[in-house]
């Protein structure tokens, strides 16, 4: 989560917004990205789907079997689906999605949860996984003045 956490700080001070992701295999850190949703003006770059996009690169592979991700925020429904088709096998999340919905984001506040039980998906969740410094990364976007949400 740490590495999740600098990459959303990296993407922060580039002026994108405060979302990070890093998927782990076996340990190891396969990949770790921050949002670059302004940056590409591409609204589907979210964290976590450029980093799955890295994690399949690396690993040759669509099939992420026995990794884990840990994003700073809770998968929106893209993100989450994303996981589910890549067969990532746990979702460790900071901050919650409403907590980026009251930021400003657009977001369709389906919890991780829900969207687990609707689709019958096997994915662990852990969630609040330090939540105190994924909700710090709000803040410190805020602070920068460069407030841009979609």
């Amino acid at each position: 989560m740490r590495a999740a956490i600098e990459k959303a700080r990296e993407g922060i001070k580039e002026g994108q917004t405060p979302f990070g992701a890093c998927i782990v295999k076996d340990g190891k850190i396969i990949s770790s990205a921050h949002n670059l949703v302004w940056e590409n003006t591409d609204i589907t770059a979210h964290a976590e789907i450029i980093a799955i996009r890295e994690a399949c690169e690396k690993l040759n592979t669509i099939d992420l079997s026995g990794c884990e991700i840990y994003t700073t925020c809770e998968p929106c429904t893209m993100c989450f689906s994303a996981c589910h088709w890549a067969k990532i096998g746990k979702i460790v999340y900071g901050a919650l999605i409403e907590d980026a919905k009251k930021a400003g984001f657009s977001e369709l506040t389906i919890p991780n949860e829900d969207m687990k039980r609707l689709g019958n998906s096997p994915v662990e969740i852990v969630g609040n996984f330090m939540r105190g410094e994924a909700l710090e990364l709000f803040r410190e976007w805020e602070k920068k003045g460069v407030k841009r949400v979609y």
